[in-house]
């Protein structure tokens, strides 16, 4: 129990420290201006690790759901309560759906001032570019939000919770060809496409996709940041148990009363 409350506080602690240092002296550092991004390359270090985040939120969620359909099975014991899993496949979907919108925002913010800063301010079409990469994580958010609307559609926990997982599953697998096979394959703005400089792949991991006082500060910002998802995790889990066992307390004393007092 010791260590476990070492590890909780220590995670916490090294979060906030690369946060700090990934996003302030990312601000204040000198840094070599990339080609066509000029200073609004310094967003690299708040746009991608919020992707990173989604990728591990998604998976944790994916986690979830499969060990929620195992704890159903008929034919197995369930070794705890399998609203708890769902519970937390639930909060990880969540907590990853924020990530996407907050990354869909700025990368919107930096396609405007890199790609159409000729445009003027109210021009809808600087605000939004028909480029595959983009394209694929607006519909990756409208998967999961659909998620949520399946969940809203069903009264019974134990059919919603199944039914969810069962869905939850299917939107994960949707994420491989949309983050890492179709923008990779299709020309567009995005470093990341077909015709880009880095060739399609993933150019902060390739040698000579950005210089190295970049990775310095990139890194650091993408390990804390998914360390906050993780704590926002923990935080936003123990809440949603804490209020399924005080209401699955309430209805048993409920019927209890109701079975002793006809």
């Amino acid at each position: 129990m010791k260590r476990r409350s070492i590890w909780s506080v220590a995670y916490k602690v090294l979060a906030v420290g690369l946060l700090l240092y990934g996003l302030t002296y990312g601000m204040l550092a000198e840094l070599p201006e990339l080609p066509g991004l000029g200073q609004s390359s310094r967003n690299l270090f708040y746009h991608v690790p919020m992707w990173f985040v989604v990728i591990v939120m998604m998976s944790m969620s994916l986690y979830h759901s499969i060990r929620l359909l195992r704890l159903t099975d008929p034919d197995q014991t369930p070794s705890s309560p399998p609203l708890l899993a769902d519970i937390r496949a639930r909060e990880a979907a969540r907590l990853g759906m924020l990530f996407m919108v907050l990354g869909l925002i700025t990368g919107t913010l930096w396609g405007r001032v890199a790609w159409k800063p000729h445009l003027a301010w109210t021009d809808p079409a600087a605000w939004w570019t028909n480029d595959p990469i983009i394209i694929c994580a607006l519909i990756s958010l409208l998967i999961y939000l659909a998620y949520f609307l399946l969940r809203s559609s069903f009264s019974e926990p134990e059919q919603r919770a199944r039914i969810a997982a069962a869905y939850n599953i299917f939107a994960f697998a949707t994420l491989i060809p949309l983050y890492f096979i179709v923008p990779k394959m299709l020309p567009g703005l995005h470093p990341t496409s077909a015709d880009s400089d880095a060739g399609g792949g993933s150019f902060i991991f390739m040698r000579e996709g950005i210089d190295n006082t970049y990775r310095l500060l990139l890194y650091p910002s993408l390990l804390g940041f998914v360390l906050l998802g993780v704590w926002a995790y923990e935080l936003r889990t123990r809440i949603a148990s804490l209020r399924y066992r005080l209401e699955s307390w309430h209805a048993r004393h409920q019927y209890e009363s109701q079975v002793s007092h006809p």
